[in-house]
């Protein structure tokens, strides 16, 4: 079993002046002096990235990450499109619980406000199956569907959705690494135009530039110099088919639902005990399907659950659900989204949170998503 014992993160937003590789050299620098330990003690280095071989022409990251950190180590990039750091992740972690006293840094980048919209919407539905992409269908678009069929079934509408927005920008004011720190009114989100019905411009995350790094050890000198610690509980990993035409459901996410399944189970925790969770709001319907596929809500019944803020700081008073502001308002720079969720789960549980601290939180959850549920990381932290 792993140990977290470092976390840092770049700001998310509309990066101009930084490459890719100047986030990524932030990140690794900021990790290791937040851990207080040397360089030379890092024996791997798990990276995240979906987008720079399309965007940027740029593959063997993981020697440019060896340059920049300066050792001779093995470096493995990990893409699993929006579920590349969760996937890193938990390749790391499972790098160190087969190896004695060893110590991996895990990074999670994405460079995407250079290009037009157009080319990163483009570079985005490469991780759709070849056939809707011929059909035209990007992630707005295939989400929109699954909304459709979730808002029908259930007899839900817009507003029901426009509540994961209203909370997650509340909680964005919170953090001040966040792409979006401004509060929004139901009004506003019910009132900004439509990307692809019924999802609109503010059910939706943005294209973000970001950088977000971990350190896990079993490093017994590591651990003891270290303040901030956190145990890795349970990290599973679940696939579902890259189509949605191939599904049995569309108003749920099978894959979260199988990763979650394993991930209690190997904790031996029960859904209750977790206080504080990071989940994939890439669209606000996917907040909703979330919390009944990990087992928080009963089926059909986010749409009624959400509009009781009963998951936001302030209101509620057990659960609460992306207190980062999530995708929709700390920024979603894909390879980053999945590292920076942990991060967040560990800044929680260690009381480092801030202004968005969740008191006495003991068990976290963060849940990353790929595509449109093609893959699903459930990752559990406590002590």
């Amino acid at each position: 079993m792993g140990i977290i014992v470092g976390y840092y993160s770049t700001k998310f937003g509309e990066l101009w002046d930084k490459s890719l590789f100047d986030l990524v050299e932030e990140a690794i620098n900021g990790v290791i002096k937040q851990t207080q330990i040397e360089k030379k003690q890092i024996d791997v280095i798990f990276f995240a990235n979906m987008l720079a071989g399309v965007l940027e022409n740029n593959l063997h990251s993981a020697s440019k990450i060896a340059e920049i950190i300066g050792l001779n180590i093995p470096v493995f990039r990990v893409e699993a499109a929006c579920a590349s750091g969760g996937v890193a992740f938990h390749l790391a972690e499972n790098y160190i619980a087969n190896h004695q006293n060893k110590t991996a840094l895990v990074i999670g980048a994405e460079k995407m406000t250079d290009y037009s919209p157009e080319q990163v919407t483009a570079a985005l539905s490469a991780a759709a199956s070849g056939e809707e992409q011929e059909a035209g269908l990007t992630f707005p678009g295939l989400y929109a569907l699954i909304a459709q069929v979730y808002l029908n079934k259930y007899h839900y509408n817009e507003e029901n959705l426009a509540y994961v927005s209203f909370k997650n920008h509340y909680h964005g004011t919170l953090n001040e690494k966040a792409h979006f720190q401004k509060k929004l009114t139901l009004e506003q989100i019910l009132k900004s135009p439509y990307v692809a019905y019924p999802l609109k411009v503010l059910d939706s995350s943005p294209i973000s530039d970001g950088a977000a790094a971990l350190i896990i050890t079993n490093n017994q000198q590591i651990i003891k110099k270290t303040k901030h610690q956190v145990k890795i509980i349970a990290s599973e990993v679940a696939t579902d088919t890259i189509s949605l035409k191939e599904r049995k459901f569309l108003d749920r996410l099978l894959a979260t639902s199988l990763a979650a399944e394993k991930a209690f189970k190997k904790s031996k925790i029960k859904k209750k005990d977790i206080q504080v969770a990071e989940i994939h709001d890439c669209f606000s319907i996917a907040e909703l399907l979330a919390m009944e596929d990990l087992g928080f809500w009963p089926k059909g019944r986010a749409g009624t659950k959400i509009k009781e803020l009963s998951t936001m700081i302030g209101k509620g008073n057990n659960l609460f659900v992306n207190t980062s502001g999530g995708l929709k308002a700390a920024g979603h720079p894909v390879g980053a989204t999945g590292v920076k969720q942990i991060g967040e789960i560990y800044l929680q549980l260690t009381k480092q949170a801030g202004k968005r601290q969740v008191k006495k939180a003991k068990y976290g959850l963060a849940h990353n998503v790929g595509g449109s549920g093609g893959t699903a990381v459930v990752t559990i932290l406590g002590g």
